[in-house]
């Protein structure tokens, strides 16, 4: 296990952790939060060895395989496939030695490589390699793609996929969630849910650190604390423990009664009902986040723009797409991405867009933008449309050289509004004041900044624009979870309408009323909730894998059977009393047949519900001082209760499964 006894750590001349404690069961999946510059990232180059404690005691086992997703940027020509495998060292070692042996004539050492590459699971390497690819959302036809050839964002992705390629006891992810989108989001999840060795993770994904962790590492105040359970358990247990401190919710206080006016005054009235309902989501969770807010680096709030067109937008018989080659003076080459797109998009609404990467979100909401022309039919705006546009891009586009107040004093002269008294030097110094770009601030380079402190930048320039349309299109990408909270209230509070991209689904879930799903080259109303998404990504992915195996059949001159062709032939009709006979003499079978299945399933669901109030207590334990044996055995403990767990899920899994098919077969 991984044990931290009153730990000094330094960054320079900047302590990061002083007298901090905790300890790391084998087979946890911790979660390490805490503000940024806390010391998140510090921590982990102590767990990875390139830094060491400056005092107290720091333990890990030395045998324990870490495996961690490289930073820099991979510049190689070597296929994707390729790329990944080489994470696995010890089998690309063993290869060495393979081929090493096999140029001297070495039949012994031939025949000892063999062996230990089977061991080390050479036989389905590269099938492993390609899942791990193909999961991350790459297609089948990039596999043997150069390195090279991939943007940045999908060179990350490879990078992540070389780090989970790799053999480990100890994996380290700190953001791994910047470049994906929902769909590898989800297929990550899963299968760090099958991860068999301690995993620590630094993400401000809520959603994501509630799906893959168990335990919760907080760094605050120079000391670490531990919790049993998920970050939003964590958030809630330190709720509690703040909710004596007064203090830290008079601004709170101040928001809920805003909130409830608003709510009060017009959920009445039909032009206000979907915004009093989003308050009403913001109020909800105002006790959970009140606590996590009153670290964020700041708040601010959306002014209410001067007019709100309706409808905003009409999108008729629209394609979308770009266009290349007019710089080099043949012709412009169009691409179309999506068309026939037919939507209009009303004051009030809150719309996410939902899509994987490539289907076309981002094209789509540049279009919207103007920052990419409309390739075919007609985009009509609303007569006073004013659009705040938050791109992907964005920070990379602000002037490096500028400072914050140079950026706005632009703006305002852009806008033309260089003459209003807002416009003003001071105003705009105050106004920056307000995003924490105070006195100095105001006058350093951008290019000095942190990703964070640049997106809130440009949210503040949002803000001044007044807009009654906001575009998003990843706005959290450089957000910890206190801002993208503040965030959310903000976005809760605006009064004109929202279009949000995002792979945030705490987010999407807390500000948009409704989704529009952009796939197969066109834009539709997504009928569900995020939940209901993930379902549909999951189908898809099934789909996909029975389309596959329908082409594998039919290329092996077997055509799949359908259910309906296995059925046996229907029997003579009976008259009513024969089917009711028949009917619970049916029943009688199934009840006979699936009776010991539920039985099974009652004891393993018990004995789950006994193992997790178990590791409760455990995990309880673990975070009050304990002796060092009491730790080993409450850790070893843990392990055996983990392990155990996971069996009696899969069994749970196929007892229902088994249950389910007999009741169909009988239905």
């Amino acid at each position: 296990m991984i044990q931290l006894q009153n730990i000094i750590l330094r960054r320079g001349a900047k302590v990061l952790l002083d007298g901090a404690s905790a300890t790391i069961a084998p087979g946890e999946k911790v979660a390490l939060v805490g503000r940024n510059g806390a010391g998140k990232s510090t921590l982990f180059a102590l767990f990875n060895g390139t830094l060491h404690e400056d005092g107290g005691d720091f333990a890990l086992p030395a045998a324990w395989r870490i495996a961690q997703v490289a930073q820099h940027m991979p510049e190689t020509g070597a296929s994707a496939t390729d790329f990944v495998l080489s994470g696995d060292e010890r089998l690309t070692h063993l290869r060495e030695q393979l081929s090493k042996a096999e140029h001297l004539g070495d039949g012994m050492a031939m025949a000892q490589a063999h062996s230990d590459l089977h061991d080390a699971g050479a036989h389905d390497a590269r099938a492993r390699a390609e899942a791990l690819i193909l999961g991350l959302g790459f297609q089948p036809h990039e596999l043997g793609r150069p390195v090279n050839s991939f943007s940045g964002g999908w060179r990350m992705r490879l990078q992540l996929a070389r780090a989970l390629m790799a053999p480990s006891d100890l994996l380290l992810l700190d953001e791994p969630t910047n470049h994906l989108d929902l769909d590898a989001l989800v297929w990550l999840e899963g299968w760090l849910g099958r991860y068999p060795g301690t995993l620590v993770v630094i993400s401000h994904d809520r959603d994501f650190l509630d799906a893959v962790t168990q335990v919760t590492l907080h760094i605050e105040h120079l000391k670490l604390t531990r919790y049993g359970g998920n970050y939003s358990a964590f958030e809630e247990l330190r709720a509690q423990q703040l909710a004596l401190q007064q203090a830290a919710y008079a601004k709170q206080q101040e928001k809920r009664a805003h909130l409830q006016k608003f709510i009060d005054r017009f959920k009445a009235k039909a032009t206000k009902a979907r915004q009093a309902q989003s308050r009403v989501k913001a109020l909800e969770r105002m006790e959970k986040i009140a606590p996590v807010l009153a670290e964020a680096e700041f708040q601010f709030a959306f002014r209410e723009p001067p007019s709100l067109p309706n409808p905003m937008l009409a999108i008729s018989d629209a394609s979308f797409g770009y266009r290349t080659g007019e710089a080099e003076g043949t012709g412009a080459k169009e691409t179309v991405i999506l068309r026939g797109v037919n939507r209009s998009v009303l004051a009030g609404q809150r719309i996410g867009i939902l899509g994987a990467n490539g289907q076309g979100k981002s094209t789509f909401v540049k279009t919207i933008a103007r920052t990419l022309p409309l390739l075919a039919g007609k985009v009509t705006e609303g007569k006073g449309l004013s659009i705040g546009y938050f791109a992907q891009q964005e920070l990379d586009v602000l002037h490096p050289h500028s400072t914050p107040l140079e950026h706005m004093v632009r703006l305002a002269r852009e806008t033309g509004r260089e003459n209003a008294e807002e416009a003003r030097e001071q105003q705009l110094r105050n106004f920056l004041g307000g995003f924490h770009f105070a006195g100095d601030m105001a006058g350093q380079p951008v290019g000095q900044f942190s990703g964070g402190e640049k997106a809130r930048l440009v949210l503040a320039m949002l803000v001044w624009q007044r807009p009654n349309l906001l575009l998003l299109d990843e706005p959290t990408n450089h957000l910890d979870l206190a801002t993208r909270e503040a965030l959310a209230v903000a976005l809760n509070g605006f009064e004109g309408t929202l279009m949000l991209v995002s792979h945030d689904r705490a987010l999407l879930r807390s500000v948009c009323d409704e989704f529009w799903l952009v796939a197969a080259g066109g834009v539709q109303p997504f009928d569900g909730d995020l939940t209901d998404y993930q379902r549909y990504l999951l189908d898809e992915a099934r789909r996909r894998r029975e389309a596959a195996t329908t082409i594998n059949s039919i290329a092996k001159n077997q055509e799949p059977v359908s259910q309906e062709a296995q059925k046996t032939t229907a029997t003579p009709s009976l008259n009513p009393a024969e089917q009711r006979r028949q009917q619970a003499q049916r029943r009688a079978q199934l009840a006979e047949k699936t009776k010991p299945l539920k039985r099974e399933l009652g004891a393993a669901e018990a004995r789950m519900t006994a193992l997790n109030e178990r590791r409760a207590t455990l995990e309880a334990q673990l975070a009050t001082p304990l002796p060092p044996a009491a730790i080993a055995d409450a850790g070893r403990e843990l392990k055996s209760l983990g392990d155990e767990l996971a069996a009696l899920e899969e069994k749970w899994l196929d007892l229902s499964t088994r249950i389910e098919q007999i009741e169909a077969e009988a239905g």
